[in-house]
């Protein structure tokens, strides 16, 4: 049985540092996003730290209840905690000592990775904290909601408030970004079709013209000379393309289930032609709301809520450095929309080719910047 992967992300405040303070933290499954367990209390008199730490480790209490051979990947928007916990800052302070200890005790150590976000995407404990701090205002503690069954994140717009607009290239320098090369895999035999090929289908393997894309891909990326580390879908035709380009980078692939294609369920296999005269409603529908999904399948705003949750772990994970993103059309046209703020409909607005690359890259501010979509120019 695999390993299961949760995504904690926790935060705690103070109204006063010290004054009345709480704490909040949610566990999402760090595939799909969805919450499966939140947690928050009023905690009295406490510096915003305390708080904090007291929210790292109930999030982590929380994870273990679930699943205590999980693996958690740690979000916080505190940099003296991720810092501590991770090793890399000394723990002067004794009232943090047997906290960092607690929370070190959950999980055993390799288990646990800790990584700093930005405020703005920490908005979900972030909320929680100061429900608790309300709820202690008040003389009450905070009351969890009943989650019958895994509780969806937002809808990836509603989930990641755009942060105020800087211009990309006029604003002062904000550090080193983040960059995605996103590479689309190669034709397989369903591509000159155009035919739907997502993630509930035959998995298909690169056609031979496809290798031959992934080659040159591969031979471009390495002349670039500036990716880092190398990430895929976990379907075969971008396993593939990842496999050629790492290993021209003398690289290792890691795989990431959060970017794998929308799953087109019935429509599988099937071309838009075929489509529009088997299922005329559904694709209406489709084609109207990023809501609506295939039958049988996932519409374009869940495929979007775990592609938000996959950039933000690759994020956390590989900050500062230079990821390719090996993955599909879907994936890579929601990444860019995300990063331009544009509206769900504007994926049926992009022409991804097959062995494309794009570039989008990431600032610690929360700003995202488009600097390349749809690049051919190795194929030729």
């Amino acid at each position: 049985m695999a390993t299961r992967r949760f995504i904690v992300e926790a935060d705690g405040g103070s109204r006063g540092n010290p004054g009345p303070a709480g704490y909040g933290a949610v566990v999402r499954d760090a595939d799909t996003g969805q919450i499966i367990a939140e947690a928050a209390e009023y905690i009295g008199r406490a510096t915003n730290n305390v708080a904090e730490y007291r929210g790292l480790i109930a999030g982590l209490r929380a994870a273990q209840a679930i699943d205590p051979d999980a693996r958690i990947d740690v979000l916080m928007d505190s940099k003296l905690v991720v810092e501590q916990m991770s090793g890399r800052w000394k723990i002067k302070h004794p009232d943090m000592q047997p906290l960092a200890a607690e929370a070190r005790g959950v999980f055993p150590r390799d288990r646990v990775t800790y990584a700093w976000i930005p405020r703005e995407r920490n908005k979900e404990a972030d909320r929680l904290a100061n429900e608790a701090m309300d709820a202690g205002k008040s003389g009450r503690q905070w009351e969890p909601r009943v989650l019958t069954a895994p509780q969806a994140a937002p809808e990836a717009e509603e989930e990641q408030p755009q942060p105020p607009v800087r211009p990309a290239g006029w604003a002062a320098d904000v550090g080193t970004p983040s960059t995605f090369v996103l590479l689309r895999h190669g034709e397989t035999h369903l591509t000159p079709e155009k035919r739907f090929s997502g993630s509930g289908g035959t998995d298909p393997e690169l056609s031979d013209k496809g290798l031959w894309q992934a080659e040159r891909a591969a031979a471009a990326l390495a002349a670039r000379g500036t990716v880092q580390a190398v990430v895929s879908s976990p379907l075969k035709r971008a396993r593939q393309t990842a496999e050629a380009a790492a290993a021209r980078l003398g690289l290792e692939v890691r795989i990431d289930e959060g970017i794998r294609e929308t799953d087109f369920g019935a429509w599988e296999g099937l071309t838009f032609a075929e489509v529009q005269q088997q299922y005329p409603a559904e694709l209406e529908a489709w084609l109207s709301s990023a809501k609506a999904a295939p039958p049988g399948g996932e519409s374009f705003a869940a495929t979007a809520r775990r592609v938000a949750v996959a950039r933000d772990r690759l994020l956390a994970r590989h900050s500062g450095r230079t990821v390719l993103v090996v993955t599909h059309v879907t994936p890579v046209k929601t990444l860019v929309r995300l990063a331009l703020g544009a509206p769900p409909e504007s994926l049926f607005r992009m022409e991804l080719s097959a062995a494309s690359l794009s570039v989008v890259q990431y600032y610690a501010d929360g700003n995202a910047s488009l600097r390349l979509l749809n690049d051919t120019g190795h194929l030729r």
